[in-house]
């Protein structure tokens, strides 16, 4: 069996079928998304012509992730990534996308080994308490009105962000669960 570090060669049939030659075995582009977030190094070449299709096929797992409802790019960022195709900036995008990715893995990585895995929720469920006793400050005895019969037009807004920050909180409350 063939250590982790090396390149393992995906077969691409016209069937659309892809074999892999370590396991000696087809396989899916599931299997294929587990072996990149496994680490695992391996090309995609056409059986027939053996040209390297691997960035088509990374491509078509992305496209099948974000079909599944699993969205993470943003449609302003696909609009400037297609604006991008035939600019003169062309050559340096992809260059800067992985210096750009590989810095999010690596702050990604420091964040995890500082803070936990949890690190993220944690800031958020954080944030959230800070901003509740920001709004209790605000809506402490001299924000009340004095008459009860008047109610200023700011009380609206603030019953408004009152209800938005307790649907934010059990967001937060469920994901830290």
């Amino acid at each position: 069996m063939a250590r982790s570090s090396d390149k393992v060669t995906i077969k691409k049939y016209a069937n659309r079928r892809l074999y892999d030659t370590e396991s000696s075995s087809y396989i899916t582009l599931d299997r294929l998304a587990e072996m990149v977030r496994e680490g695992r190094e391996f090309e995609v070449v056409d059986a027939k012509t053996g040209e390297d299709i691997t960035r088509q096929v990374l491509t078509q797992i992305i496209v099948d992730e974000e079909a599944r409802g699993s969205t993470m790019l943003p449609v302003n960022f696909l609009k400037q990534l297609i604006g991008l195709y035939g600019n003169s900036m062309q050559g340096v995008v992809p260059q800067y996308l992985e210096a750009a990715m590989d810095a999010f893995q690596r702050n990604q990585s420091a964040m995890r080994d500082a803070f936990g895995g949890k690190v993220f929720a944690d800031l958020a469920k954080r944030n959230m308490e800070m901003f509740e006793n920001t709004s209790r400050a605000f809506s402490g005895p001299a924000a009340k009105p004095k008459a009860k019969t008047e109610k200023p037009e700011g009380d609206a807004e603030l019953d408004k962000l009152r209800e938005e920050l307790a649907a934010l909180k059990d967001k937060v409350d469920r994901l830290t669960k």
